[in-house]
């Protein structure tokens, strides 16, 4: 194996540095100075340098090389001008060179600027950032660090400019979510509530297919949780290609307002009312001795899969209630037979537990609040509409099946059957009278 010495390489290495070009050991001496910032910042000195050689690589495709003659040349070399790129969350000033046609009558596009000039790009890290907590003042210090010489050339990092991009972005989520069509979603279970927003309601809509799988259908903006904002929220989804033929339990937190506007649009649809928010409604009546047992003996009877026992249950509490707590014992006979619909329609197990309360739509809307935490007023109802879609879209992200999925089949043929048997009722006095009428 050969051996060099230390004045060989010493030697070889000045022979190199004296080999290199100008431009490059140029280029070098400003990489160096980057790299002292951080190595984000020198990636992104380094990514810009190629950002500039893919320009130039692209107007000699669609030029041709500079200094050759081509008499079927389609375009021409137009000089240089000032351009911008998104970067980081920022607009950062670049050298961009232009090409015209022939003739010099147009403006010949290049790609790769198009798609690097791309504000949508902008709009989108803004989303996220908001959503995620990071108030526009405060908007700047939460850039990436890409070197002080393109952080001072920097745009679009201000206040107002990023409330610009905020807002656009929201107003293309509330219209991607109020413009989804759902002619070809075969739901099993929708879930109804309203989020309260500091003196305005939005009463939202989830729905879970027969995959298990949970999409946001929509939402309707009112000054409360009334049936004529539920009924205009289920009435564009029917709009929008929903069913409303196709057999879906509604699961609701117990207000009239949702029942009622469920009835207007779907009809007898099964409706399953949450546990969860009848049990906090029937505490609230009680004094805190008489809590816990109260609440042991309501989840024991919504435990049981033997529907008529669980109501006969249901019903004794509420008599043993009455003469001490008649607010109590009323409060659980409003809507008890709705609490047990997922009984009566033989849902066990898992799927039950899933179902027989809001959570999953809670769930939901706590990530919503959660993107609105740093919103200290609500200007607009159109504003409070963006918010919300922006964050039940943020939402879906993070979506799962439901537990208990595999057992979805099983409740869609049970609807199926309750419908059957609620028509078959309706239809039965008709027949009597069409049979009195006929002797």
């Amino acid at each position: 194996m050969k051996t060099v010495s230390r004045e060989q390489v010493a030697t070889s290495e000045q022979v190199g540095e004296l080999a290199l070009p100008t431009r490059v050991q140029e280029a070098l001496g400003e990489l160096v100075s980057s790299a002292k910032e951080g190595l984000l910042a020198l990636s992104v000195g380094v990514g810009l340098g190629v950002l500039a050689e893919l320009l130039e690589e692209e107007v000699v495709e669609v030029v041709g090389v500079k200094g050759k003659h081509d008499p079927q040349r389609t375009a021409v070399r137009h000089g240089h001008e000032a351009g911008e790129v998104t970067l980081g969350g920022r607009r950062v000033a670049v050298e961009r060179p232009r090409v015209r046609s022939a003739d010099g009558r147009e403006e010949v596009t290049l790609r790769t600027y198009e798609h690097f000039a791309d504000r949508d790009q902008l709009s989108r890290v803004v989303l996220e950032r908001m959503l995620a907590g990071v108030s526009t003042r405060r908007y700047r210090r939460a850039a990436e660090p890409v070197g002080s010489e393109v952080e001072q050339a920097a745009r679009s990092t201000s206040r107002s400019a990023v409330s610009r991009a905020f807002t656009e972005r929201t107003r293309l989520s509330l219209g991607e979510l109020m413009s989804r069509r759902l002619d070809d979603v075969r739901l099993a279970v929708m879930m109804l509530d309203g989020l309260e927003l500091k003196g305005r309601t939005n009463v939202v809509a989830l729905g879970i297919t027969t995959e298990g799988v949970k999409i946001p259908l929509g939402l309707w903006d009112g000054s409360t949780e009334n049936a004529t904002v539920a009924t205009a929220l289920l009435s564009d989804l029917v709009e929008r290609g929903l069913d409303p033929e196709q057999g879906i339990l509604f699961v609701i937190d117990g207000a009239k307002a949702l029942r009622k506007a469920i009835r207007n649009v779907f009809g007898e649809a099964p409706v399953q009312r949450c546990v969860r928010h009848k049990e906090r409604n029937v505490l609230e009546h009680l004094p805190e001795r008489e809590r816990p047992l109260v609440k042991q003996r309501l989840r024991r009877a919504w435990a049981l899969d033997d529907h008529p026992r669980a109501l006969d249950q249901l019903r004794q509490l509420a008599s043993e209630l009455e003469r001490s707590y008649p607010g109590a014992a009323g409060s659980l006979r409003e809507g008890m037979e709705e609490t047990l619909t997922l009984t009566r329609l033989g849902v066990t197990g898992s799927l039950k537990r899933t179902l027989e309360s809001t959570n999953p739509c809670e769930s939901m809307l706590e990530i919503v609040r959660h993107t609105q935490r740093n919103v200290n007023r609500w200007s607009s109802g159109e504003m409070a509409l963006r918010w919300t879609a922006a964050g039940m879209l943020e939402a879906e992200r993070q979506f799962r099946r439901i537990i208990g999925y595999r057992d979805l089949a099983t409740l869609v043929v049970a609807i199926e059957r309750d419908r059957r048997r609620h028509s078959d009722a309706a239809h039965t006095p008709i027949k009597e009278a069409a049979i009195v009428l006929s002797v």
